[in-house]
């Protein structure tokens, strides 16, 4: 498989957080977006981009480009996905594939990529990463040939559903163990955090 871009998902609101950058709450002294770069950079061949709106000064630590929706609105991560699969495609044209994941998932496993990309098989299959028996929409391995199709589905279509969107496109899952602790655990709410907190438990990469 040709290089991989990544794209680390930041639009979303946060409401349930209180407002303001998810990715930039604090975890044992260092940053959700910095945890997930940690894991997920050293995966992506072509690099990682971050998909953030409004002032990107807010990230000046990011190491790479930071692209904003390309649909108005905040339709949502699709919207952010399709932000990717652009850059890719303008950016990156030997890159076939773009992986996301969420900029709020501090503990994503370090076999990610490779694994997704495995099960991928033919060029034209998106593979989702899943666990204790749920799939995770925003955390999949999407093929640039699919942006025109995504586009429509989001401009035309008004899709905003991530689950809907991979199901019409027979999205392949691939399950990763969520024992003894979920690799893909978000932090959606204080709580998660608090969670978080006590899972690490003084070891820094947990």
């Amino acid at each position: 498989m040709a290089p991989v871009l990544g794209v680390i998902l930041a639009g979303g609101l946060a409401r349930r957080m209180g407002g303001g950058d998810k990715p930039l709450r604090t975890l044992g002294g260092r940053t959700l977006l910095d945890r997930v770069l940690a894991r997920f950079a050293p995966q992506c061949a072509a690099g990682v981009i971050l998909n953030a709106n409004g002032d990107p000064g807010r990230f000046p630590d990011f190491p790479g480009a930071i692209v904003p929706d390309g649909v108005p609105d905040n339709p949502g991560p699709l919207a952010g996905i399709l932000a990717g699969l652009d850059h890719a495609a303008i950016h990156h044209p030997t890159t076939r594939h773009v992986a996301s994941v969420s900029g709020d998932a501090p503990f994503l496993p370090r076999d990610l990529v490779v694994r997704l990309a495995e099960a991928a098989g033919r060029e034209g299959v998106i593979t989702m990463a899943a666990s204790g028996g749920r799939e995770h929409f925003t955390v999949a391995l999407w093929p640039v040939a699919l942006r025109a199709d995504l586009r429509e589905a989001l401009v035309a279509r008004g899709e905003r559903r991530v689950g809907g969107f991979l199901r019409r496109h027979g999205a392949v899952a691939v399950s990763w163990p969520s024992e003894p602790a979920d690799p893909f655990a978000n932090i959606n709410a204080p709580e998660d955090l608090a969670a978080a907190e006590a899972r690490l438990g003084g070891n820094d990469d947990a």
